[in-house]
């Protein structure tokens, strides 16, 4: 009996290492990655802005008319708005600015659906970028020069640096101390290690030819994971500028946090179980890239991480205090792997208020594990935003 405990205790000590030595080996490559900003160019190419819109009316309208403000040709930019289930005000305001409109009724929306119809909308090679946003971002003046640097330098799939537009409630902050540690390391750290970033669903570019042929092959709301997918599986590497902010709101409510993790997790283990058949091939071809996503995919979610490697650490502490010691170490590092991936403008007595909700969350998260129900992956879920 007691040897059948040593070796689940090894079996379960083995597997959590293999996450936290994931993450600890891109934490590492992100300390050392050197910033690299791509040479000025006289070519400006052209770029459709896409912003889905679904039930956006509190947001949709300023995140547009702040884009109009780029410091980028107007000639060379278009933006096209997806209204679904918005007010007939928010529409007309809409239609007061320079953009084309889409009116979308969809019976189930989703963003893939948007961002097909968007595309359906415009004249074949009219366009060398879809830049892809959300209805709550915010871009800065200078963010599609940045882009036409980075595609003239031969990048075809790019990320922005995603950054938190609000920090007015616990729950907001933890979103953005989250997707922070999420930068740094399966972005700037991947990068850095030259394998692809993640992308992050919004402030995000592709090549235009690629997008089109493409587009009408997303089917979840996780259309951003299908899109990576799709990109590295071609040995198209995605991009990662860190220094090029795209806010976004964050989450205020737990709920709403609820809802967002169910659907992000789905859309996790829908990425996974579509891409574990093209391990094989992926591997016999050298595709490390794509190898490196699907067990990136595999890993589980870091607040799940968390809530496991907590759970036996106490559990083994008091059966066996030696055999505890390596748990204790796996703690601490998964520890000094969160507190380095925080950046220092989130430092702060906020973010230490804020993390005495973390376990309140964990627990919503190892939840949202056991209520993954069908169709989740395949709806467009609504986050509500603040006044």
């Amino acid at each position: 009996m007691f040897s059948l405990l040593q070796s689940i205790d090894l079996i379960l000590f083995v597997l959590i290492s293999i996450s936290i030595g994931y993450l600890l080996i891109f934490t590492i490559s992100a300390r050392c990655a050197r910033k690299r900003i791509y040479p000025p160019t006289a070519t400006r190419h052209r770029f459709l802005v896409i912003f889905p819109a679904y039930q956006e009316d509190r947001v949709i309208v300023e995140a547009v008319t702040d884009f109009l403000r780029q410091d980028y040709p107007k000639d060379k930019y278009d933006i096209v708005v997806v209204s679904d289930q918005m007010h007939p005000s928010t529409n007309e305001q809409l239609l007061r600015l320079p953009l084309q409109l889409l009116i979308a009724s969809y019976e189930n929306s989703s963003k893939a659906k948007a961002l097909a119809l968007a595309i359906d909308s415009t004249e074949e090679q009219a366009y060398d970028m879809v830049v892809i946003m959300d209805a709550d971002n915010q871009a800065t003046p200078g963010f599609l020069e940045e882009l036409n640097r980075a595609y003239a330098s031969g990048q075809r799939a790019i990320q922005a640096h995603r950054k938190a537009r609000n920090l007015n409630t616990d729950t907001a902050v933890l979103d953005a101390m989250s997707e922070e540690i999420n930068n740094s390391i399966f972005r700037l750290g991947h990068n850095a290690l030259h394998l692809s970033a993640a992308l992050s669903g919004s402030g995000m570019a592709i090549d235009a030819r690629w997008f089109r042929e493409h587009v009408k092959k997303l089917e979840t709301a996780g259309e951003d994971k299908e899109l990576e997918a799709l990109l590295l599986k071609q040995h198209i590497f995605i991009d990662y500028l860190n220094h090029v902010p795209v806010y976004d709101e964050k989450v205020q409510k737990k709920e709403n946090f609820k809802h967002q993790r169910k659907r992000w997790i789905a859309a996790q283990f829908d990425a996974l179980t579509n891409a574990l058949p093209d391990l094989p091939a992926a591997l016999r071809s050298g595709n490390w890239d794509y190898c490196n996503k699907i067990l990136q995919w595999m890993l589980l979610p870091r607040s799940v991480l968390l809530a496991a490697l907590g759970f036996l650490t106490l559990l083994v502490t008091p059966l066996s205090p030696w055999a505890s010691i390596k748990w204790w170490g796996l703690c601490l590092a998964l520890f000094l792997i969160l507190v380095v991936n925080i950046p220092r403008d989130l430092w702060n007595r906020q973010l230490l208020k804020a993390v005495l909700h973390l376990p309140s969350l964990i627990l919503i998260m190892v939840g949202n594990m056991f209520r993954i129900g069908k169709g989740v992956n395949k709806k467009f879920i609504h986050t509500e935003h603040g006044e």
